[in-house]
């Protein structure tokens, strides 16, 4: 069997990176990027707002509580796509099997590739040297033989660095590994793994597989292939687009039902320019409706159902806003799942 050679590269705190290249002024700052409104939520920020406890995903007033010099830009998401393209087009000069994870994260697959003389450390070298030279942006790189270690040792001498694991490495950087560095291991998983005794990647790979799946589930099962090295996913060079939404969050909290469902309108209106392109080649196989809550709980509610149809989506707000519990609401998401057109098309046979 052919050990695979995976690189995971992704940019350096993409879209602050992004607006300090294109305006000194914001260059060596704590900057970020994302809604400038008292009930914004932010995208992204660079590393000199990270040392003041600033995340992405943040809401802006406690970010802005953190680090009072803060400097918040509002997002191009035009410009971040046009420089994205960029960048896979530099990918896509070291090998054509490319998993886009987002506009600046990705998986390359470079075990056949002659660049280098084979060696997938430098290739990864070259593609962040290539990065920096021509688009003035910095990227972390991880390389191993598995997709999900990869993607971990990107972030491990972030920014602007590189961490390659060799395949007679691999299984002591898992042991050591922290468990809350895998993907798919959130706050409350992690929570509940520490509860049982688990920290490291180690304390999985000599746990049992089965008492690990009934405290877990599914994700049990791949948490113990995970921490004993198994990881047989391919990188994937194109995903079949599921879904298309559009999602808002209110300056003013919403507190009624009868505002929830004014405010899904002009969603609708936005929802189905969206569409537009997507519907090309595909059906509509469901809505759906997101609420997130003044306590940034979310619910969302989901049928089946074969067209755009504002009534629709109103029956399914009402069913998502009876979970609100008195709770006031900070967000709404309008979001239409899509499959492939099936042909129907029989070929003839000759008789």
């Amino acid at each position: 069997m052919v050990m695979k050679k995976i690189i995971h590269i992704d940019l350096d705190s993409y879209y602050a990176s992004v607006e300090a290249r294109d305006n000194p002024s914001l260059r060596g700052i704590p900057l970020a990027v994302g809604g400038k409104n008292g009930r914004g939520v932010l995208s992204t920020c660079s590393y000199e707002a990270r040392s003041f406890g600033v995340r992405s995903a943040m809401p802006t007033a406690k970010a802005l509580q953190l680090c009072p010099n803060l400097t918040v830009v509002s997002g191009n998401m035009e410009k971040y796509r046009s420089v994205s393209k960029q960048i896979h087009e530099i990918f896509r000069r070291y090998t054509d099997i490319i998993e886009p994870l987002s506009l600046d994260e990705a998986y390359l697959d470079v075990t056949d590739s002659t660049l280098f003389q084979g060696s997938a450390t430098l290739i990864a070298q070259d593609i962040r040297r290539s990065i920096a030279a021509e688009l003035q942006l910095t990227a972390s790189a991880g390389v191993s033989p598995l997709k999900f270690v990869s993607k971990v040792a990107s972030d491990m001498n972030k920014p602007n660095g590189i961490c390659v694991v060799t395949p007679d490495e691999v299984q002591s950087f898992i042991d050591d590994l922290d468990l809350g560095k895998i993907n798919g291991v959130g706050k409350v998983t992690l929570e509940k793994l520490n509860t049982l005794g688990f920290y490291k990647g180690r304390d999985i790979k000599t746990s049992n597989r089965n008492a690990l799946i009934s405290h877990f589930g599914k994700f049990g099962n791949t948490l113990w292939d995970r921490c004993h090295g198994i990881d047989d996913r391919p990188v994937i060079v194109e995903r079949v687009r599921k879904s298309v939404g559009v999602e808002r969050t209110y300056l003013n909290d919403i507190h009624s039902l009868e505002q929830c469902i004014l405010s899904i309108e002009p969603l609708f209106v936005e929802l189905e320019k969206r569409l537009e392109k997507a519907l090309a080649d595909k059906l509509i196989n469901k809505l759906g409706v997101k609420l997130k809550f003044n306590d940034f709980q979310q619910t969302t509610v989901e049928h089946k159902f074969d067209k755009m149809d504002m009534q629709f989506f109103k029956l399914l707000c009402e069913e998502a806003y009876t979970r609100s519990r008195g709770r006031s609401i900070r967000l709404i998401g309008l979001n239409v799942g899509i499959e492939p057109k099936k042909t129907t098309d029989q070929l003839q046979l000759p008789l």
